[in-house]
C-alpha cells in the first residue's frame, strides 16, 4: 500500500523515552476523537490532552489524520492478536459458543478502544488493506476447518466472509444503540452467526 506523504513525514522515535511520548499522543488522541468526533477533535485539544506542547505533537503527527491512521494501524494489530487466540480455542468450542466468543471478542474491542467508531466512518483519506482483509478471513477460515476439517479451503474462506460480514453488519447499529439496545442486539446477531455456521459447518445441535 502506497503511504500518504503526511505519513512519510511522521517522525518516528529512536528511543524508549521518546516511543512513549508517541503512545501518550495516540492515547490522547483517542480519547479526545471519541469525545468529540473525529471532525470537531482539534491537534491543540490532543497536545493538551497528552501533556505535550503543539509544537512536539506535530513533531511526531502533521495533522490529525496522521493521528488517525496510527490508531487504525494499531487497532487493526489488536484485532489480528485477537482472532489468533480465537484460532488456537476453537476446536474446543461448540457453534454457539464460538458465536459467543466471536461477539464477545469484538464486544471487547469496542469497550477498550471507543474512539473506534469516531474513526470508522471518518474520511481518512485511504482504505484498510486488502492484505489486511484478507490475512482476516483466512484466520477465521482456519477456525471454520478446526471445526469441520472436512471442509475444503476456498469453501471455509467463502464461508468465512459471509460470517464476517454478519459480524460487521453490528458496527453502525451497536454504535448508535443505548446500553441497553446494544445487549439486545448483540444477542440478536449471535443468533444470527449460530444458525449460519451450523448450517455451513453441518452442525444440526447448539452442542
Amino acid at each position: 500500500m502506497r503511504m500518504s506523504s503526511d505519513t512519510q513525514k511522521r517522525r518516528k522515535p529512536q528511543q524508549l523515552r521518546g516511543e512513549q511520548r508517541m503512545a501518550a499522543m495516540l492515547d490522547a488522541a483517542a480519547a479526545v476523537f471519541a469525545e468529540s468526533g473525529f471532525d470537531a477533535a482539534t491537534m491543540t485539544a490532543i497536545a493538551e490532552r497528552s501533556g505535550s506542547s503543539i509544537g512536539a505533537l506535530y513533531q511526531y503527527f502533521p495533522n490529525k489524520l496522521t493521528l488517525a491512521r496510527a490508531l487504525r494501524e494499531q487497532y487493526g494489530e489488536d484485532m489480528a492478536q485477537r482472532w489468533s487466540g480465537l484460532t488456537t480455542d476453537a476446536a474446543h468450542l461448540s457453534v454457539n459458543a464460538l458465536a459467543d466468543r466471536v461477539f464477545d471478542l469484538m464486544i471487547g474491542f469496542f469497550d477498550e478502544h471507543p474512539a473506534y467508531f469516531a474513526l470508522l466512518n471518518a474520511t481518512l483519506g485511504y482504505q484498510r488493506s486488502a492484505d489486511a482483509r484478507q490475512r482476516l478471513r483466512a484466520q477465521f477460515g482456519a477456525v471454520l476447518r478446526q471445526k469441520n476439517p472436512e471442509m475444503e479451503e476456498e469453501e471455509a474462506l467463502r464461508t468465512a466472509n459471509v460470517a464476517l460480514q454478519i459480524v460487521k453488519g453490528l458496527n453502525p447499529l451497536y454504535a448508535q444503540a443505548s446500553a441497553a439496545e446494544r445487549r439486545k442486539l448483540v444477542a440478536e446477531f449471535k443468533l444470527a452467526l449460530q444458525a449460519y455456521l451450523k448450517i455451513r459447518l453441518h452442525k444440526s445441535s447448539a452442542g
